[in-house]
């Protein structure tokens, strides 16, 4: 069984449904943005009842790929007013591909004040009051595993989401049932709790698993692909070693790691908060601490460490290089500890650490708190939960915060805001930002590889030259990447080993009973985007808003004092082809 399964929250009824022609082929960001494109009115107000929120696990999810158990959460985001996809790791995801659920659907909303939770089995869905309203995900998580059994996955939103906050995001089980995976940007959390659904509960025990056509091919492709993923040194040895963070050193050393509110490229203080720390912390502590942990099953790269406190005991995962970013360097904190901390607070609230992180930093912008202020800024993230005015304030991102405060240096695009890599000093991803549908958006074109990892060619990151090309290649690629489910790390791999992208063509191929060529994973790209900027510009978002903030166009980037100079007609050519 493969369906879409449509829950409507007003009417309490759950429906399966065979997967239509118009969505044949497609799986979680290509199913999720084409499910919103077409069935979404655009100008609809997104926390209203004509909004959808979206689950989609992708095409090569459920099976043995490696690292292939992401899921995509599509909807119309009420903080940018667009179009918007969140991708997060965990096992809901895989568990769905596995029990046949190609979609889930959630439509209308609950009267206000009533909340719900989904219960799913492989062929039964029904929706009952929830049990954990008003709790943050993890007493949330702890209380329906009590409920439900420690054998299923979890999907829920912290009180941020119940508030729908815009920065507000959803949290999806680890393999531990931690809620530490989390669709993050966009506030997509908010959308949920406008639905009434505080909780899914995802029980793949009855599933059947996922058929496959041609049992050997795949295993001969996907062996191709675990290759390609163990041999390459960022994929098997710098993520397994140091997490996302060891980029931080990284930029500090190419002189773009954003610093006080993106003013500086470089922390005094970075190797303080750095992959390595977290290494040498994890290593020394021991305990329930890990260096290299998977988030889901299948995973190999293994980046999501296990960060302990001093007496060995879990205190969170380790930290993003964008969460780490965003309260250290951007922030002038220089304590992982804290970091650690408020990345816990983040999950257990339920809100996207990049758009809290920099707007904290905005709040430092505006004189509330000094920068480098660790405890103030605890103090500040607690308020999220209580619901207090400076706390949904704090809640809604860095937009809100600027708006609020009167401040002038809001690095936004579309209301989202920019993560880790300043656009004067890797230019390719200010083109990103720039232009995706997604709001600034670092994930949607990861030109880090080429500007500064030499990773599938070199581009040189303070130059004008070649970052459009760089940006539309990659934004292409990325949208193929995420509509199979893959993680986004595979593209290191993928961009210098070229069996990595032959094998993901084979598994699908094998999958389905197609016969795909590596030269049609562009077409693949190129649809989703076109279906995400067509919602974007119905909703009246036009090419107006690609645009970074005047202060990167106006104000030179110490060490190497560059401005973001690529043209307005340059930018309007990235996503035309």
């Amino acid at each position: 069984m493969v369906k879409i399964l449509r829950v409507n929250m007003a009417s309490l009824e759950c429906t399966f449904q065979d997967v239509p022609e118009q969505y044949a082929g497609l799986g979680g960001r290509g199913l999720t943005s084409l499910i919103v494109s077409k069935e979404v009115k655009p100008t609809c107000t997104p926390l209203g009842p004509h909004n959808k929120l979206v689950f989609a696990p992708g095409l090569l999810g459920g099976t043995n790929c490696a690292n292939a158990n992401r899921i995509s959460v599509g909807c119309k985001s009420p903080l940018t007013g667009g179009i918007k996809e969140a991708n997060s790791g965990g096992q809901p995801g895989g568990h769905l591909a596995k029990m046949g659920i190609h979609a889930l659907v959630i439509e209308d909303i609950a009267p206000e004040g009533r909340w719900y939770q989904l219960e799913l089995t492989g062929d039964s869905a029904r929706l009952v009051p929830s049990t954990v309203a008003g709790l943050n995900n993890y007493a949330a998580v702890a209380k329906l595993a009590g409920e439900y059994g420690p054998d299923k996955s979890y999907i829920t939103i912290g009180r941020a989401g119940e508030f729908k906050l815009t920065a507000a995001s959803i949290a999806f089980t680890d393999r531990e049932l931690r809620p530490t995976r989390h669709a993050g940007r966009g506030g997509v959390g908010a959308v949920m709790g406008s639905k009434g659904l505080k909780a899914i509960i995802v029980d793949p025990g009855q599933a059947k698993g996922v058929p496959v056509k041609d049992k050997e091919a795949f295993a001969a492709a996907s062996k191709r692909f675990t290759k390609a993923l163990t041999t390459h040194p960022v994929t098997s040895q710098g993520l397994t070693l140091y997490g996302t963070a060891v980029l931080v050193n990284i930029l500090h050393e190419a002189g773009g790691l954003p610093t006080f509110n993106f003013s500086q490229g470089r922390f005094d203080d970075h190797e303080a908060v750095s992959g390595e720390m977290l290494n040498q912390l994890t290593t020394e502590r021991g305990g329930e601490g890990s260096v290299s942990h998977g988030c889901m099953t299948g995973c190999i790269m293994r980046c999501s460490g296990i960060f302990p406190d001093k007496k060995g005991k879990f205190m969170g995962k380790w930290p993003e290089y964008e969460t780490l970013w965003a309260f250290g360097p951007n922030s002038g904190i220089n304590d992982i500890e804290m970091i650690v901390r408020y990345d816990t607070v983040c999950d257990d609230v339920g809100v996207d650490t990049i758009d809290v992180g920099a707007a904290m930093a905005v709040f430092m912008e505006a004189g509330i708190l000094k920068f480098g202020d660790a405890q103030g800024a605890l103090d500040l993230m607690d308020e999220i939960s209580k619901g207090s005015a400076i706390g949904r304030v704090l809640g809604c991102g860095a937009a809100t915060v600027g708006r609020v405060y009167g401040v002038r240096r809001v690095p936004v695009v579309k209301g989202q805001s920019l993560p880790a890599y300043d656009p004067r000093a890797v230019k390719g991803q200010g083109v990103t930002y720039a232009t995706t549908p997604m709001g600034a958006d670092h994930t949607a074109g990861y030109a880090v590889t080429a500007n500064i990892l030499s990773v599938g060619g070199t581009v040189d990151p303070l130059s004008a030259a070649g970052q459009v090309e760089l940006s539309r290649n990659l934004q292409i690629a990325t949208a193929a990447v995420d509509t199979c489910g893959l993680c986004l790390f595979v593209a290191f791999a993928v961009l210098d080993i070229p069996d990595a992208l032959a094998a993901i063509v084979d598994m699908l191929n094998a999958r389905y009973g197609l016969s795909l060529t590596v030269g049609d994973v562009p077409g693949v790209g190129k649809l989703v985007l076109e279906a995400e900027i067509d919602f974007n510009r119905r909703a009246g978002i036009t090419s107006a808003a690609d645009r970074l903030p005047d202060f990167f166009l106006d104000e030179p980037f110490p060490p190497h004092n560059k401005v973001f100079d690529l043209t307005d007609d340059e930018l309007d050519s990235v996503l035309k082809w």
